[in-house]
């Protein structure tokens, strides 16, 4: 990362001389105090990431994979990491993310479809969430959580991050389950895409402090596109990440535009009333299921 206080997605010069500056333009960090606005101390986004260990910590424990997969009749390889004791991991044939069983993952929370529209168990639409199917996963959204939350959060405050966060992690699940019936699914990617959506909501709707706007957009885009192409692979919801995304977008724009909030309320109650009456996206849509995974020589789509 550069050292220089130059920003390139605000399209700052970093040349030793000094930047001709248009009147009114600022070229400060990605997202520049707006004037009257106080500097949060970000706490909520640490705590997020504490929340998020401790319930893999807990699943961890309740998996106990030593006395699990010592079972007779039971041969599906070894524990991984044995020296963990009942936190070791299952073996990566059936878990290559280094976690827990899927069995363990449904008893605690995770999304299944089945579970969520004939069980009555519309809460894990929200705990879903709060949970990953091991520690390359959890890692991989924790660190995407503080390189967008931290300065979210400091920009903003944590009552609209927190709201993004949660909402969109709410409207992932629930676009994951008008698409995708046979799969369980975990994770914080949801809300993380909401974080990136709502960014790119702030990026157009402060659309004159920018004196690059080329590149502020193509910057933000360009990682959401990376993000959405690596979630065509095997085992990765793309839908929790377009649903998160989408619901992210329109609640960046909530405080600026009443259109905004009217369009995401309806789009969340219309969401939920398809998920519990059991619509089955894909019969309207036959080539969506691509969004999520695209077949190739090397692996398949088949859940």
């Amino acid at each position: 990362m550069a050292t220089s206080r130059a920003d390139v997605e605000k399209g700052a010069s970093s040349s030793p001389r000094k930047a001709k500056q248009e009147p009114g333009k600022v070229p400060a960090p990605l997202y520049p105090q707006h004037e009257g606005e106080r500097e949060w101390t970000p706490w909520l986004v640490p705590s997020i990431l504490v929340a998020n260990i401790t319930v893999f910590t807990i699943a961890m424990y309740y998996n106990n994979c030593p006395a699990h997969n010592a079972r007779p009749g039971r041969d599906d390889g070894q524990c991984v990491a044995r020296f963990l004791h009942r936190f070791s991991f299952q073996p990566l044939r059936q878990n290559p993310l280094l976690g827990p069983s899927s069995a363990t993952l449904v008893k605690m929370g995770a999304l299944v479809w089945d579970k969520v529209v004939h069980g009555h168990q519309g809460w894990r639409l929200f705990s879903c969430m709060w949970m990953h199917a091991g520690v390359l996963h959890l890692l991989a959204n924790m660190l995407s959580l503080l390189f967008i939350g931290l300065r979210l959060e400091q920009q903003f405050g944590y009552v609209r991050i927190g709201a993004i966060y949660l909402v969109s992690g709410v409207g992932g699940s629930v676009l994951s389950s008008l698409f995708i019936r046979s799969a369980i699914s975990v994770g914080a990617s949801g809300a993380l895409f909401g974080l990136l959506g709502a960014m790119l909501a702030e990026l157009l709707s402060n659309w004159t402090i920018y004196t690059n706007k080329v590149a502020a957009v193509t910057t933000l885009l360009f990682v959401i596109a990376v993000n959405l192409v690596l979630g065509i692979l095997p085992h990765v919801n793309n839908f929790a990440h377009i649903g998160g995304f989408l619901t992210g977008f329109l609640l960046g724009f909530v405080l600026l535009m009443a259109a905004a909030l009217a369009l995401a309320v309806a789009g969340f109650a219309i969401g939920l009333a398809m998920v519990f009456r059991g619509a089955n996206a894909n019969s309207s849509c036959g080539w969506c299921h691509y969004l999520s995974c695209v077949p190739t020589k090397s692996w398949t789509c088949a859940n």
